[in-house]
């Protein structure tokens, strides 16, 4: 234990360099993709592309975070990922840069999201001691929202300068200075299941998981929490750019301001939680986020000057590693080290399913009637939804601190 700090830093600087030239990328493919076909469906395409694998991966990945090392595991993911990024940055350099390649890499992309998820996810308390684990999350939370900001831009700075080749290459690059970190300096003992030979199929674990799951009450009620949350938060995750172009203007500036205020938001909140490390109770500061996220929401659909507007947007990323960070921490303090990666799967593939699913409710609704009535409507039912993690016991009595 005594090394946590060194193998925290190299871990988080790892994750940190691997996911910076991801989000290159990504934007890269987003932007490429808008600027070649101008098309909503080839967008679509692309976004189901980029889920979908990761829905269907995500349960059986939890199991394989249970069965195997996970460092290796996050090796492998990202090992994929960069290969099958070279490949395509070769193809597109010799001309052959058909559209569907895109697709492929974002879906295989989506494949190694998949794996690497529930491995980082229960990868933490290997190594990072019980009472500094919401420090450590909220760093990683930041770090995240930092690159949220830093990413498009350098993205868009790269695309002007040079061709979308050079940046699949810098994602190489990233990947495998990432994996050399991990494989040379990081030191993290394999978790016990991992460690004993393997007497049960696939699907008998991941039964168990599921049981598992049915077994421990506040486990149910925060995953039902977590589907209906996601579900709601669609029209505030995916309408608004729609909504400024449709109330304020079509300016790009605008649209970039917004992703830009979300993201200062997410740093901040990030910094903040990881410094205070919220009530004594997790759920409780769970609420707090669930109830400003709801009123942010509300408050998206009523204001009509635009700079009070990102003010507004600022706070609702705030307040997403205030719920983020605990969450995750209760699962990470709660949960069986040997299940913790079928937890994190489960619940990765609700996180993944249940925004595209809000979607394909609220999208076509959005040409019906006004965003704005939309936001008021589940800005009040996301408040209302905010005092369900108050009024469960098994919540509550989960999220009591460790030192209580």
């Amino acid at each position: 234990m005594e090394h946590w700090k060194r193998n925290t830093i190299l871990f988080l600087s790892s994750q940190t360099i691997s996911l910076f030239g991801s989000a290159l990328v990504q934007y890269a493919i987003t932007w490429h993709i808008t600027l070649t076909t101008q098309s909503g469906i080839m967008m679509t395409v692309a976004i189901i592309c980029g889920f979908v694998p990761t829905f269907f991966l995500a349960p059986i990945a939890g199991v394989w975070a249970d069965r195997y090392n996970r460092k290796w595991l996050i090796i492998l993911a990202d090992g994929m990922i960069a290969f099958s990024t070279l490949i395509l940055a070769i193809l597109f350099l010799i001309g052959y840069d058909a559209l569907w390649l895109l697709f492929a890499i974002s879906a295989i992309r989506a494949v190694g999201a998949g794996i690497q998820t529930p491995a980082v996810g229960a990868i933490l308390p290997q190594f990072v001691p019980e009472e500094h684990l919401m420090k450590v999350n909220g760093a990683n939370g930041s770090i995240q929202a930092f690159i949220m900001i830093l990413a498009p831009m350098a993205s868009g700075a790269l695309l002007s300068m040079a061709s979308i080749e050079s940046i699949f290459f810098i994602d190489v690059v990233t990947a495998a200075i990432a994996i050399t970190i991990f494989l040379l300096f990081l030191h993290i003992p394999v978790h016990a299941k991992a460690a004993q030979a393997q007497t049960t199929s696939y699907f008998s674990d991941m039964k168990q998981g599921i049981i598992y799951i049915k077994e421990h009450a506040f486990l149910k009620q925060m995953f039902l929490f977590f589907a209906f949350f996601m579900l709601l938060a669609a029209p505030a995750a995916f309408l608004t750019p729609l909504q400024v172009t449709r109330s304020f203007g079509n300016d790009v500036w605008r649209l970039t301001a917004i992703e830009m205020a979300f993201a200062v938001g997410m740093l901040i909140g990030g910094i903040g939680i990881a410094s205070w490390g919220g009530f004594k109770n997790k759920v409780h500061t769970m609420t707090l986020s669930a109830l400003l996220f709801g009123l942010c929401t509300l408050a998206l659909g009523i204001i009509p000057n635009f700079w009070i507007y990102l003010v507004v947007m600022g706070i609702t990323g705030l307040a997403m590693p205030i719920f983020n960070t605990p969450a995750t921490v209760l699962l990470q303090e709660k949960i069986e080290s040997d299940y913790l990666g079928r937890v994190f799967g489960i619940l990765s593939m609700i996180s993944t399913s249940m925004m595209p699913l809000g979607m394909l409710i609220f999208g076509p609704i959005a040409d019906i009637i006004a965003i704005e009535w939309l936001l008021i409507g589940t800005g009040v039912l996301l408040f209302i939804q905010g005092f369900f993690l108050l009024g469960s016991k098994a919540l509550i009595n989960a999220g009591k601190s460790i030192n209580n």
